[in-house]
């Protein structure tokens, strides 16, 4: 199994890598088209902001391969905002994968902007993606934007409101919080996208 993981800029790719190393994964980093085609899938990970993220993809050509690619893809914090059709980060264009606009975690007084630290996952629906994951699992959030539940929605996270922590559709999943930094649980994340076989439609 190769992953290819997309080079946007981001300075959490080593972690990333190591985080595949230890489910068995093979894996590369490319931000060209043509390398990433090679893969059997690609992850798309991401911290910063959404404009700037956009900008860098449309510059190497990636915003039309990502969107007509057949590979599974799974999108990781700002990657997976990067999924939907909208950020008020930036007022930017994204992906169009995904329905959907990413929005401002509004403040709230006791809860603190970006939203960091561990937050217990409530699982809403059955998927390949959280196979063997108990519910009220916890795992690692960094984040200051935010998908509403929708339709997608795999499972929630609650920080003054429920907001999407797990997104998936035909092949296309996203991860607010960052697997490879959860631990167990975000162990066995990438180790279910690795193993699954389903196939973008």
């Amino acid at each position: 199994m190769q992953i290819g993981i997309v080079d946007n800029g981001g300075a959490n790719l080593a972690s990333i890598q190591f985080a595949l190393d230890r489910v068995g994964a093979c894996s590369f980093v490319s931000s060209e088209a043509d390398e990433l085609n090679k893969a059997h899938k690609l992850l798309l990970p991401g911290v910063g902001a959404a404009l700037k993220a956009m900008h860098n993809l449309r510059d190497h050509g990636l915003v039309e391969f990502l969107q007509s690619s057949t590979q599974p893809l799974l999108g990781i914090c700002l990657g997976m905002q990067l999924l939907f059709e909208f950020s008020e980060e930036g007022q930017v264009d994204c992906l169009g994968l995904l329905p959907g606009t990413i929005r401002s975690i509004p403040q709230k007084k006791g809860y603190s902007i970006p939203h960091m630290g561990w937050n217990q996952l409530q699982i809403l629906r059955s998927s390949s993606l959280t196979q063997g994951i108990p519910q009220k699992s916890y795992v690692y959030f960094v984040h200051s934007y935010y998908a509403e539940l929708s339709e997608s929605c795999i499972a929630s996270t609650d920080y003054h409101l429920d907001m999407s922590a797990i997104v998936g559709k035909s092949g296309v999943w996203g991860c607010q919080f960052h697997p490879e930094r959860s631990g167990s649980i975000g162990t066995k994340i990438l180790e279910n996208f690795c193993k699954n076989s389903e196939r973008r439609s």
